[in-house]
């Protein structure tokens, strides 16, 4: 086995050895022996995003007459490699890192200086002629680069997390449409209820997923503003005239997002409330899918002991003693995700009151949080669709059975003959164990056919002629 080749490179703390191959340099080095904490390396949205920041830098400086043109092309050269895919493997601080991102910052300042430096004639390791700090670095700080490039990676998310939505609810609407005649009880306090339609639930699961995703939508515009071109403490410290401008318009051109700077650049460093605003907007979607999960686990139980009024495809056998069963396994899976995502809420909600006076420190773990949060519930959404939803169906025979067992239908009596004998009829039904339609039949109220029509109409239409 070779021996690992070493280069030494020098900062203001001193000499230290780097891996000799490495694109990043000391100070990514000395990130990873003091971060050893997850184990997890940065969201790859999150990189690219950063990386893009650089590359709007380097132009933007260039037209302010700032960076030299040979050096800005050889920066802009060197993202525009890492934003096509190339040594994504060199971004490897942990996750949970130095406060606000210096750490992340240089390890990127490094890769693109080195790369830049190599396409000029230069050696790794080597800063000259670009330097990470001076040439890269230039006109930024990790106070305003970290929260602009957390911003950028939400946005790249968001639309793939809003779409999983929408598909959801397309689904459902579809499973609406389709099963708007499948009469049923409806049930409240988990009790028997008046009835309802299958259609009619599954087009309320469309309504709401269909409002969460507006409201995510509502989130996207704040994030187009940015801090970025506040460089220290959102003073502008070192920034050429027209910068945040400037690096703005690129950043805009390059995402297809409305970048803009903030009209306050210091607010954007101290205040984490539209990735708040935004994280929230995800909580109370994992609240709603925790719901319609809960929902579906319950109208597929059984399937000859609980309700089983659908069935969900069988995608994995769901026992490893009792043969045949299955279970509602994608379900099961979003309701997980969905506790999951409500916990990076709470975290991230912690760390947005935790910023001190111009800079909220916490940053890289509230970008963890949230980019996790996004991931993982398109993710979920988009499999608990595919695999499970989508190959939906009712159980209509066992809806009916249900319906004429149910004591709500004694309900649609009240107009007719009052509450009091409707509530007679009720108790009727369940000391006798007998269908609230022979009921009424023997009675003389309605023929069982009226009933039933009584029932469909009032079903679908709530109304009851």
């Amino acid at each position: 086995m070779s021996k690992q080749a070493f280069r030494s490179e020098k900062d203001s703390l001193g000499e230290l050895q780097v891996p000799a191959e490495a694109l990043y340099g000391i100070q990514t080095t000395r990130a990873i022996a003091n971060f050893p904490i997850s184990g997890r390396g940065p969201d790859r949205d999150f990189v690219l995003a950063h990386v893009r920041i650089k590359r709007a830098a380097a132009i933007a400086n260039q037209r302010a007459g700032e960076l030299d043109a040979k050096l800005s092309e050889a920066i802009i050269a060197a993202a525009d490699r890492i934003i096509a895919g190339d040594h994504l493997d060199q971004f490897i601080v942990d996750r949970f890192q130095a406060g606000a991102g210096t750490s992340h910052n240089m390890n990127t300042n490094e890769v693109i200086a080195n790369l830049a430096n190599e396409a000029l004639g230069g050696k790794r390791g080597v800063y000259t002629p670009v330097h990470p700090n001076d040439h890269v670095n230039m006109g930024q700080s990790t106070n305003d680069t970290i929260p602009t490039a957390i911003r950028l990676a939400a946005l790249a998310k968001l639309p793939r997390l809003t779409s999983a939505v929408r598909a959801m609810a397309d689904t459902c609407a579809e499973i609406a449409e389709r099963e708007a005649d499948t009469v049923k009880s409806g049930r409240t306090h988990l009790q028997d209820a008046v009835p309802t339609t299958l259609g009619r639930e599954f087009s309320a699961y469309a309504f709401i997923l269909r409002r969460a995703a507006t409201q995510l939508d509502t989130t996207r515009d704040p994030l187009c503003e940015t801090g970025l071109g506040g460089s220290a403490a959102g003073t502008g410290l070192n920034t050429a005239p027209g910068y945040a401008q400037a690096a703005s318009a690129e950043l805009a051109r390059l995402t297809g997002e409305a970048i803009r700077p903030a009209a306050d650049l210091a607010a954007q460093m101290q205040s984490m409330h539209d990735i708040q605003r935004l994280s929230s907007a995800i909580r109370d979607l994992a609240l709603e899918l925790t719901r319609i999960s809960n929902d579906m686990r319950l109208l597929a139980s059984g399937p000859r002991t609980g309700l089983g009024e659908i069935l969900l495809p069988a995608v994995q056998p769901g026992s490893s003693i009792m043969p045949g069963k299955v279970n509602p396994v994608m379900f099961e899976m979003l309701n997980q995700v969905c506790f999951q995502v409500i916990g990076q809420d709470t975290a991230i909600s912690l760390m947005t009151q935790a910023g001190q006076l111009e800079l909220n420190v916490m940053m890289p773990a509230i970008g963890s949080a949230l980019f996790d949060a996004m991931d993982w519930l398109t993710a979920a959404i988009a499999a608990a669709t595919a695999r499970n939803l989508r190959g939906l169906t009712a159980d209509r025979e066992r809806c009916r059975e249900f319906l004429h067992a149910s004591v709500g239908l004694a309900t649609l009596l009240n107009t007719r003959i009052g509450y009091a004998r409707a509530a007679e009829i009720a108790k009727e039904s369940e000391r006798t164990q007998r269908p609230v339609r022979d009921i009424v039949a023997e009675r003389g109220l309605l023929t069982a056919e009226e009933f039933d029509r009584l029932v469909l109409q009032a079903a679908r239409d709530g109304r009851i002629d």
